[in-house]
């Protein structure tokens, strides 16, 4: 993942920002929006681009645009750098690949120890039954 050529790739939009903030949250717009269209990005490869796609279906619009926003901040500037590092996070663990699980199988002696306490837990029980002393 090329950093540099996914910034100059970003689209920003400033919004006005709900919630506190008082007269001043009429006059200006700190809600950052951001869209990064990722069929059109050069910063990823095909497999790359294809695994994004894959992991992040469900966030992404119909036109395979990842659109986030931030207005945690009074400050537009302070919202546009949460908003680029909350990106770089999310296409990061998108690109991620995961080792696949061996199967293995249990150790002989795992195996005894598991059949020693389950025969010691049978005993307990059956010395605890009412003995016919006769």
């Amino acid at each position: 993942m090329n950093k540099e050529q996914v910034l100059q790739e970003l689209l920003f939009k400033a919004v006005r920002s709900g919630g506190a903030g008082g007269q001043h949250v009429n006059k200006v717009s700190t809600k950052i929006e951001l869209a990064f269209d990722i069929d059109n990005s050069n910063a990823f490869t095909a497999t790359e681009k294809s695994r994004i796609l894959l992991k992040l279906g469900n966030r992404l619009t119909k036109e395979n645009i990842l659109l986030l926003q931030c207005d945690e901040s009074r400050s537009q500037h302070k919202n546009k750098e949460l908003v680029i590092e909350r990106l770089f996070v999310i296409l990061e663990n998108a690109l991620k690949v995961h080792k696949k699980r061996r199967k293995t199988k249990p150790t002989r002696l795992s195996i005894e120890k598991r059949l020693k306490s389950k025969k010691k837990t049978a005993q307990k029980k059956t010395n605890r039954s009412k003995h016919d002393l006769g």
